[in-house]
């Protein structure tokens, strides 16, 4: 009898541990509708956790088992670079957010120059389909940790001037779509862009008056005889891409556009608009003030 009940006892163990290790291999996260071969890993080429590196650094994306390829392009085993900043990875079934702390590199780019605020950051890398999805099984690199300090780049790290700038036609315009300048937003929205007398051609691909979206949040309009920045205040839309969803603490915001050619770099005369200024608030509404009257004795 004792055996007996130790036997469905010892049984009884095994179906509870292996349930629970279903589950758990069910908890496993699951990416989107894009394949990722077996094997195919994202890693950071020459930053290491716990690295020192300036407030400007260049930032080398690693890939192996898959190609990289531009934003929107249909290619099978291939997909973007994303970086993560001081963020958490985002669901794996969605499009990646285009914040200040998701950086697109949707044009295909395998490096890029990235500035941070002095202190301690986190870095991590995550691939995107042509949706900017991650992948299933999703692709991602081990989380680094930076310690970032202020000092002033050395001569030869700072971005050599273009000798010739590509000309813009007279007439050409970028301006927002939406939102007008003084809307109320929510934190999260999509931000339409807009362009009169050029067109749009992904960064990379070299063509007569056209260019690529480039939004400035909280910032002033960069050097426009060097590359537009890549960085919290300075996210690129190198794909092609006409509007974007993006994601802003609560508060008052400045926002612009610059058009930028195949290399980042600003047209002559450079086209950008007139800064608009936003107020994000949790519904995306002007906060109604109560009308608090005192009533006369």
């Amino acid at each position: 009898m004792v055996s007996n009940a130790l036997a469905a006892m010892t049984m009884s163990l095994l179906i509870v541990a292996g349930a629970f290790g279903s589950a758990h291999a069910q908890s496993k996260p699951a990416g989107g509708p894009s394949p990722a071969p077996a094997g195919a890993a994202v890693y950071f080429v020459d930053i290491k956790d716990g690295q020192t590196v300036p407030t400007k650094f260049t930032v080398h994306f690693g890939l192996k088992g898959m190609g990289v390829a531009p934003a929107g392009s249909d290619k099978e085993n291939s997909g973007h670079h994303h970086l993560l900043i001081d963020a958490e990875l985002p669901p794996l079934d969605r499009p990646i957010p285009n914040d200040f702390n998701h950086l697109h590199f949707g044009a295909g780019q395998t490096e890029a120059e990235v500035t941070l605020p002095p202190g301690d950051h986190t870095l991590q890398l995550l691939l995107g389909d042509k949706n900017h999805v991650p992948n299933t099984a999703p692709l991602f690199s081990d989380r680094i940790h930076v310690h970032v300090v202020d000092s002033a780049a050395a001569p030869s790290a700072q971005a050599a001037p273009r000798a010739g700038r590509h000309p813009s036609p007279a007439g050409a315009k970028v301006y927002f779509v939406y939102p007008e300048n003084g809307s109320y937003i929510t934190p999260t929205t999509i931000v339409r862009f807009g362009l009169v007398g050029m067109g749009v051609a992904p960064a990379g691909f070299e063509k007569q008056n056209t260019g690529h979206h480039h939004l400035l949040i909280d910032t002033s309009l960069p050097s426009f005889d060097q590359p537009v920045p890549n960085d919290f205040n300075h996210l690129h839309f190198g794909a092609g891409q006409t509007e974007a969803k993006v994601t802003l603490p609560l508060g008052r915001h400045t926002l612009q556009l610059v058009l930028a050619d195949e290399n980042h770099v600003p047209h002559d005369p450079p086209v950008y608009s007139k800064p608009i200024h936003v107020v994000v608030t949790a519904n995306g509404r002007k906060p109604v003030r109560k009308n608090h009257r005192i009533a006369r004795q």
